[in-house]
């Protein structure tokens, strides 16, 4: 009997031995998290850019020269140049000044900007012609190494049926034709994997982005969810014309950002997407106005160097954060959660909200029905349990702790202050920070 008290005892001295062992291991765990901290260090920096914008070698209304000049001279770091299906390597594209609305204007600009003999005119049965610079002898001119990078781009335009599918490629060395699909989804995956496929033979830093879903309400969330290879798309584009806000039949570009994610992270097992800011920029002349301009959208780029081997892997690990207006100094996210901190201006408030959903969300969806009751093509209808607000915070710090059910958590941040020139109506400036992936997530994949 005795001797059977001793070995329980034992056992009861072992059994909490172990248990305080496990528990401090995972306090050590925990406490020994990496955290990926956002913030200048030394070593990195934030660089400020836009990947989107067009020019007149496609629908823009001004010379590529000329616009690289509009960003530089606004501190930005970088310009990703991205016309419609077409790169700027001809040195015999010539435009016709007297086609465009704005073409005596844009070329005054331009001679009084570079009056050097910079520009090469001709006169083609008593039409003023000017020759399209390309990207290799307008980044000779205006860019600087170290200072601000121009990036060879194109916006691959394709589509499916009356269904518009564009994507924008960056620091890519051949055209990407369209690449035609037998539907949306197969659409935006057979371009993404030309890309792909261009980066793997050439061994050039490259990526894709999808842009504009609510263009023509083309691209539905469940089109998107499914992509791999893609790990962009454009959460804010500022096109008026784009509908970001979405309407009553059709999410908006975040509550798309949220269905993704949850679908991706929760259910197919596949990586995050993340969300980018851009301009679209067409026109440039007369800003401000109802047009697409420049100046509303842009990322910032945690990198150690300008460069698109450094910037393009950085925005691969998420190193960046999308904005309208605000700026911010820091992000962190770990295992315990995310944080963020924003660089104040005086006499300007800000409200941080972090969003996502828990692993007992609703996995049910219906579709979105017209005035007869048939269904559209659109977003499907999901439950509010997906990319809802779980806190929120007035001030420019706040902090987000993980109960253990997120599967991930994403930070918004808008201020006080309306944009100064705004894609939609009475647009706040703000700013998002891309998704942190929660503990529930990391079960689901592993």
């Amino acid at each position: 009997m005795k001797k059977s008290r001793r070995v329980l005892c034992f056992f009861a001295v072992l059994a909490v031995g172990f248990l305080l062992l496990n528990s401090a291991s995972q306090d050590a765990t925990v406490s020994n998290a990496k955290a990926d901290v956002l913030s200048e260090d030394g070593n990195r920096q934030w660089f400020k850019g836009n990947l989107h914008t067009h020019s007149l070698w496609s629908d823009g209304d001004n010379y590529l020269e000329m616009i690289a000049l509009w960003y530089r001279d606004r501190d930005y770091d970088f310009l990703c140049f991205t016309d419609h299906n077409v790169l700027a390597q001809s040195k015999n594209r010539w435009v016709d000044i007297a086609k465009k609305p704005t073409g005596k204007d844009a070329l005054r600009k331009l001679k009084e900007r570079f009056p050097e003999g910079w520009v090469d005119e001709r006169l083609v049965d008593g039409r003023t012609e000017v020759r399209l610079k390309t990207f290799s002898e307008v980044n000779a001119k205006v860019g600087q190494p170290g200072k601000f990078l121009l990036i060879q781009g194109e916006e691959v335009t394709d589509r499916f049926g009356k269904y518009p599918v564009h994507l924008c490629a960056a620091n890519v060395k051949d055209l990407i034709p369209p690449m035609r699909g037998e539907s949306v989804s197969e659409t935006i995956q057979k371009n993404v994997d030309a890309l792909i496929s261009q980066r793997e033979r050439s061994g050039q830093s490259m990526m894709i982005h999808l842009n504009h879903p609510n263009f023509g309400y083309a691209v539905t969330a469940e089109d998107l969810m499914r992509i791999r290879g893609e790990k962009f798309y454009e959460v804010y584009n500022g096109h008026p014309g784009v509908n970001n806000s979405g309407n009553e039949e059709h999410a908006s570009t975040e509550r798309m950002w949220d269905i993704i994610l949850t679908k991706r992270l929760a259910e197919l097992q596949l990586p995050v997407m993340y969300g980018l800011a851009t301009d679209d920029g067409h026109n440039y002349h007369g800003i401000p106005s109802r047009k697409s301009e420049p100046g509303r959208g842009w990322v910032m780029v945690l990198a150690a160097a300008l460069d698109p081997e450094s910037m393009i892997p950085a925005m691969e690990r998420g190193d960046f954060y999308s904005t309208s207006g605000v700026t911010l100094t820091k992000v962190e996210s770990s295992s315990r959660g995310l944080s963020v901190e924003v660089q104040a201006e005086a006499g300007v408030d800000y409200r941080i909200e972090f969003i996502g959903t828990d692993s007992g969300y609703d996995k049910t969806s219906k579709p979105v029905l017209d005035k007869n009751g048939k269904a559209i093509r659109a977003t499907r209808r999901y439950s509010k349990d997906i990319g809802k607000l779980l806190a929120a915070h007035d001030g420019p710090s706040a902090s987000y702790t993980f109960t253990g059910t997120e599967i991930y958590v994403r930070a918004r941040i808008t201020s006080s202050r309306k944009h100064p020139n705004p894609s939609e109506i009475d647009d706040y400036e703000q700013a998002w920070v891309q998704p942190a992936i929660g503990p529930a997530a990391v079960q689901a994949v592993n």
